[in-house]
């Protein structure tokens, strides 16, 4: 696993130029907009944001915004960042451990609870209904 250092000065910022999923989020003190690749994360029909490396900057900002976008493949989709609490969190973060294997290993080691990973379920604000006139 590459170091926090290369994810984020390397590996993540190619990631963003090759189009890759990616979240877009205001920072929460400095107001300006960031890029992160996460994938979301699908189970059962409802798409997911899993931080498998716990509190980082992206959870902090989507808690702190409430909303943000996903870009994948040429695409943009605004939706509503939902953070699930307990058995909810719990089931997801499992599922993404299983699914994710060794890739997530490092993650699960140093972070083995599922409740030290924050999860957020996306929901689309194009499905949203509007205000009502």
């Amino acid at each position: 696993m590459p170091s926090g250092f290369v994810m984020r000065r390397i590996i993540n910022p190619i990631t963003v130029r090759l189009g890759g999923p990616t979240l877009v989020l205001r920072g929460r003190r400095t107001g300006k907009v960031n890029a992160t690749p996460v994938p979301p994360f699908p189970f059962e029909g409802v798409r997911y944001l899993v931080g498998g490396g716990g509190e980082t900057d992206w959870v902090r900002n989507l808690r702190a915004a409430g909303e943000g976008e996903l870009r994948i493949r040429g695409s943009s989709e605004r939706f509503r960042g939902v953070e699930l609490s307990g058995a909810d969190r719990d089931r997801v973060v499992t599922a993404y451990r299983v699914k994710m294997g060794r890739r997530a290993k490092t993650y699960f080691d140093a972070l083995p609870q599922p409740r030290q990973h924050p999860v957020f379920r996306i929901d689309s604000m194009a499905a949203m209904p509007g205000p009502k006139t």
